[in-house]
């Protein structure tokens, strides 16, 4: 047998015993007691979206208990008053009944695949809001919430639960006036609401750290949801320096699924009452939850890629309304939504003084990309003399210098050099990009290589950038600084830390590495504004903000020499708040103008993205609440050659539920009448362009 035959032939032993048929139980003696067990099967559309009736056979009556997973038949006929056929799919019991309302006789329950309660009340509830707010399927919010089963895992004894801390000291949180009073609430068993602009610096794990001591302090639960890897790896370590181990569970995708299951169980089971982690962290099922925690939430990350696309920041909320639970919203910015639940009333702001800012955030420099360099060697690395000199003296201070680049690649957009028409594939029509300097041209959609461009406007063969990449970034710095060490922390290559000596480090927005050691980097360097500032969206200048924020956060202070330099015209709204270091206020103008406009969060909004046939037929179908407002159909990008419009459909506040309700009935009857077609339902899209 070849080396490479032994594991394939393994993996195929596995996969047929996994999928081995169980019994069909078919006229086996059915429980005695509560015989109906009432399913969600894991399947999801959205026609059958609600719970099924099966039997319980009296030998699974101990085992099939409501919350356990199970695996039914489902599509079965009736054939001589028998149910039969049908395929087999995974499931959860919801509930045990003593009878059913459905007329016909019951399916079995073919077999309990774990006698685990891993759906517990709360969650199933808290799965069934999700489902309803986002117009989704109940089926499809469970595969998000509840991770898949590993036996072995599921063998394992967690361990004991610790007993509760003391309640921590301010720490941190004496910084900001309102701070110690929402850790005391916290400790005392309160249920604060806030909303936190927290400073620049390495502070902001640890003051999430001491809030979740203050929560379990009182003997209650936390959940802390955060963008990435990297930040939990942050919060797990301030976590772990003060309270030691044992006392919190990190649920990170990277974990592999044995180690992740086996935290998480943990967690279910009440053996650990604090969890962090990702996204999918929003449903851990944390008993007792007294605390909810959403780091940086107007970071892209936060909404989830999947089918109903509920967003981190959203759940939380639901979460800690439905448990009564503190709320934190955290971050180096503020998010339109945090402005709206302070002006509400419904939380409060936490915020530094002006003089503590002032103390703590670098000095900020605007230029714009118009500047002319004052010597070559700026000029070969496309920076203002400024920003040029703001990298050489942080260098020459002995720290790494940080350059964020808006764009990943080398040469991310090409357009003709005479007409400036963009490069497009002669396949697809998707974006041309260059990979390397010697390489073919690339089709960013379907990969296609192009060896034999001309503009079909003007004719032209010869090229220029539009956008220019990280990786061209870099090579043009390291020219300009040579000897320097230059660093590439982008989606290819994830940097999360690098050492405090001059370095020159290039970064994508979101990928910025921390310093592992000293205050932080020396300069930062914030190129290409204009293609933040200019994104065809309706958040470009909060998603800008909240990018430079990020950045400009790791660098040392003022006081200790750091500088930033923000290539964007000086101006515009984004920039002056970055200047001033007023995340509130930005925000605050933001929700303004929202408010004028009646755009969320003011208003509830929902996206339908489909071809021009498909979007036509849900609008004449779907049935909006009164006053509902139609933006659209507008046409957008074609994706592989086939062309697509969006709708938006606009309702006031406290409309919500129907327009989700009425999208989800609609998509039902178009299914029904018209048959499946590729269509993307979103409630309250993070983007709006």
């Amino acid at each position: 047998m070849s080396s490479t035959g032994e594991p394939e032939q393994l993996a195929f032993i596995r996969e047929t015993v996994k999928r081995a048929k169980p019994r069909t139980w078919r006229g086996a003696k059915r429980a005695e007691h509560n015989p109906i067990a009432r399913v969600v099967v894991d399947k999801g559309v959205l026609s059958i979206d609600q719970f099924f009736d099966y039997e319980v056979p009296a030998i699974m009556d101990e085992a099939a208990q409501p919350g356990v997973r199970v695996r039914v038949r489902f599509g079965a006929r009736l054939v001589n008053g028998e149910r039969q056929g049908g395929t087999l799919h995974d499931g959860f019991i919801v509930e045990r009944l003593a009878k059913t309302d459905y007329p016909y006789a019951l399916a079995p329950i073919a077999q309990v695949i774990s006698p685990e309660p891993v759906l517990s009340p709360e969650l199933l509830n808290l799965c069934r809001t999700v489902a309803d707010r986002y117009a989704g399927t109940l089926a499809d919010v469970l595969q998000l919430a509840v991770p898949p089963r590993h036996g072995e895992a599921e063998a394992e004894p967690s361990p004991p639960s610790r007993p509760r801390p003391d309640p921590p000291a301010p720490g941190g949180w004496s910084r900001y006036p309102a701070g110690p009073d929402f850790l005391a609430a916290l400790a005392n068993g309160g249920s604060p609401r806030a909303v936190w602009a927290a400073l620049p610096g390495r502070g902001w794990p640890y003051e999430i750290a001491r809030a979740v001591a203050a929560a379990l302090a009182s003997g209650r639960g936390a959940l802390v949801v955060l963008p990435d890897g990297r930040a939990t790896a942050r919060v797990d370590r301030a976590l772990t320096e003060l309270l030691g181990e044992g006392r919190h569970a990190v649920l990170a995708a990277d974990l592999g699924p044995r180690e992740r299951y086996t935290r998480w169980l943990a967690v279910s089971r009440g053996s650990v009452h604090a969890a962090i982690g990702t996204r999918a962290t929003m449903f851990a099922p944390v008993r007792d939850l007294g605390l909810v925690v959403v780091w940086s939430d107007g970071d892209s990350s936060h909404s989830d890629g999947h089918a109903p696309y509920p967003h981190a920041r959203d759940v939380a909320l639901l979460r800690a309304t439905e448990a009564g639970a503190a709320v934190l919203l955290g971050g180096h910015s503020v998010t339109v939504e945090g402005a709206q639940l302070v002006s509400s009333g419904w939380a409060r702001s936490i915020v530094a003084d002006r003089e503590t800012v002032r103390e703590t955030a670098p000095a900020v420099r605007t230029v714009t990309d118009r500047d002319e360099a004052r010597d070559a060697a700026a000029q070969a690395a496309r920076l203002p003399s400024v920003a040029w000199q703001a990298a050489r003296d942080g260098l020459a201070a002995g720290g790494p210098v940080l350059i964020q680049v808006p764009r990943r690649g080398y040469v991310p957009r090409l357009a003709c050099n005479r007409c400036r028409e963009p490069a497009r594939c002669r396949q697809c029509e998707g974006p041309l990009e260059a990979v390397s300097a010697d390489a073919p041209l690339h089709c960013g959609w379907c990969g296609k290589d192009e060896t034999d461009w001309h503009c079909p406007e003007c004719g032209s063969f010869r090229l220029r950038a539009q956008v220019v990449g990280a990786r061209r970034t870099a090579e043009e710095l390291g020219r300009a600084f040579p000897g320097v060490p230059v660093r590439v922390s982008g989606r290819d290559t994830l940097l999360a830390t690098v050492p405090n000596e001059p370095s020159l480090i290039i970064s994508t927005p979101g990928a910025e590495p921390v310093v592992e050691e000293g205050p932080g980097y020396a300069a930062a360097l914030l190129l290409d504004g204009w293609s933040l500032l200019t994104f065809p969206d309706l958040r470009a200048g909060e998603y800008a903000l909240h990018r430079w924020l990020t950045a400009a956060a790791l660098v040392r202070s003022g006081a200790e020499g750091g500088t930033v330099v923000v290539v964007a015209e000086p101006t515009v709204r984004p920039v002056q708040a970055l200047v001033r270091w007023d995340p509130f206020g930005h925000a605050g103008m933001e929700l303004d103008e929202r408010a004028q406009l009646h755009f969320p969060p003011v208003s509830r909004m929902a996206s339908v993205v489909g071809s021009p046939k498909v979007v036509a037929d849900l609008l004449d179908i779907v049935k909006l609440p009164e006053g509902a407002d139609v933006l659209g159909p507008v046409p957008l990008p074609q994706v592989r050659g086939e062309d697509r419009e969006r709708a938006l459909l606009r309702v006031s506040p406290g409309q919500g539920a129907a327009l989700a309700a009425a999208l989800k009935a609609a998509q039902i009857t178009r299914t029904a009448v018209r048959g499946p077609a590729s269509l993307d339902v979103r409630i309250d899209p993070t983007e709006i362009g």
